[in-house]
């Protein structure tokens, strides 16, 4: 997954459903919209009533941990949880986790034992004095995947603070970054889409984009 950027989705309940009509997005609507499902009109699969929001979309105990209460980390949440994700927040700062919390953010102080192999991790500061000890936790659990937000341009900050910490090379290597699409997103709800969007499509073995086989 490749962006350019370091590395927030509206809610479409209450506005009129455009789903299938005059494009083909995956869900095999074509123009006019004939379905295309194989079945008569009127009929929906299960799929075609999760995509027009007629039922949930099934529960599969998928958790997103974003590392560091930023912006970016905030919306990333935010749409984490309307895409079926249980959002947690990793801040090991008390005060800064104090302010998260009453925000309404489950907030853990330390990674700990809180990812499973469902588990999508996310260190969205690579600033912070704690980097190498949020990383090397992370990839001591047996979550799902590891990254970290930064610009490709730039040295990755994480290869060095890990290696401090004695973490051998073939699990550093184990750290995705850069992380995300590349949609050009520059705003942080902008780099949090690139961000979820790309771990869905991981998820999926997708590689995202416009193309549909």
């Amino acid at each position: 997954m490749t962006s350019e950027h370091e590395h927030g989705h509206h809610r479409e309940h209450d506005l009129p459903h455009e789903h299938g009509h005059g494009h083909d997005n995956g869900h095999g609507h074509g123009s006019g919209h004939s379905h295309g499902h194989g079945h008569p009109p009127g009929e929906h699969d299960a799929a075609c009533e999760v995509a027009h929001g007629t039922v949930a979309a099934p529960s599969d105990g998928r958790t997103l941990i974003a590392v560091f209460s930023t912006p970016v980390a905030r919306y990333l949440l935010k749409y984490a949880a309307d895409a079926g994700y249980r959002p947690v927040l990793v801040e090991p700062d008390a005060d800064r986790a104090k302010r998260a919390s009453e925000a309404g953010f489950d907030v853990y102080t330390a990674i700990g034992t809180v990812p499973d192999a469902k588990t999508d991790v996310v260190v969205t500061d690579h600033h912070r004095d704690e980097l190498g000890v949020m990383l090397r936790d992370a990839l001591a659990t047996p979550a799902r995947w590891v990254g970290i937000m930064g610009s490709p341009r730039v040295e990755p900050p994480h290869i060095e603070a890990l290696a401090l910490l004695g973490v051998a090379p073939d699990e550093v290597a184990r750290v995705h970054r850069p992380i995300g699409l590349n949609i050009g997103s520059k705003s942080p709800p902008e780099i949090a889409i690139s961000t979820l969007a790309g771990l869905i499509a991981d998820r999926n073995d997708c590689p995202g984009g416009f193309t549909f086989d």
